[in-house]
């Protein structure tokens, strides 16, 4: 989605307060949720699970959560604006060039359908130095010992710089989840497909795709009293162009956004950016 799109017909209206230093994390509220099936395995460090979402105008009301565990892929951004590239690409057409295991967006876009809307960049390329008002950044690719792989950081909670020299590869978008587990989406009545990345209490990687278009407030509200023990998360699109990709064990699946008004998109967009789940050489 474009960014203009977004931030006119949300208002921007997306944070609430939030402490200046990182609180203890709280405990996991009680579940409030009918039984969800178990994960499925896709392959080793790769599992799926589908969740029942809230009451709907239209659509399936599932959520698809991949979670990755970090211990066996690397997180890696790709972008149309890199040396040998140049196109865009649907998630699936992603996954295949890179020998992805798992694609999805990687955050919203600019009218020149290249750059990113906030900081982008990798240790080898940079698509967007600028960084913008949003919060929440996904920190990957560390350059130091003795961090997590995978992280995302909370800009109302501790210091981007610090980020900066831990990790070379920096993806900035809008905070849906705060570092205390707080909803700091605004409620709205407007309702979109949603593509997010989060993480969990393990550390573990979620990338969470929900084709059935609600107000991003509920869709958080769901996430949070689900069995996922998510910790923190991020929008990266939303709309027709929100797409999540997997494949492992002679299976793929394939998520597609669509229309805020119908559900009648069928075919993923092509879009620039993506993050990628790659599995670690011997892993």
């Amino acid at each position: 989605m474009l960014a203009g799109a977004l931030a006119a017909a949300l208002g921007q209206a997306l944070v609430l307060a939030a402490p200046a230093k990182t609180p203890a994390v709280p405990p996991l509220p009680p579940a409030a949720h009918a039984p969800q099936a178990p994960w499925q395995p896709l392959e080793p460090g790769l599992e799926t699970l589908e969740l029942e979402g809230p009451p709907a105008v239209f659509g399936d009301r599932k959520i698809t959560v991949l979670r990755i565990d970090p211990a066996r892929f690397d997180l890696k951004l790709f972008a149309a604006s890199a040396p040998g590239e140049g196109e865009l690409r649907t998630a699936r057409a992603w996954a295949y060039r890179t020998g992805a295991s798992a694609v999805i967006n990687a955050a919203m876009y600019q009218e020149d359908y290249r750059t990113s809307v906030s900081l982008m960049r990798t240790g080898a390329h940079v698509n967007q130095r600028r960084v913008s008002k949003d919060k929440a950044v996904l920190a990957f690719d560390p350059l130091v010992s003795g961090v997590p792989p995978v992280r995302i950081v909370d800009r109302e909670c501790e210091s981007l710089d610090d980020a900066s020299a831990r990790y070379a590869s920096l993806v900035q978008s809008i905070r849906m989840v705060s570092c205390d587990r707080r909803n700091v989406w605004a409620p709205s009545e407007r309702r979109f497909s949603a593509a997010a990345i989060g993480t969990d209490r393990a550390g573990r990687v979620l990338f969470i795709h929900a084709r059935t278009p609600w107000p991003v407030h509920e869709l958080v509200k769901a996430l949070l009293a689900a069995p996922l023990e998510l910790a923190q998360a991020m929008y990266v699109e939303g709309g027709p162009e929100a797409q999540l990709f997997a494949r492992g064990g002679g299976k793929e699946l394939e998520r597609v956004g669509t229309f805020e008004s119908a559900d009648t998109n069928l075919r993923p967009w092509p879009v620039p950016n993506v993050i990628a789940a790659v599995r670690k050489a011997g892993k």
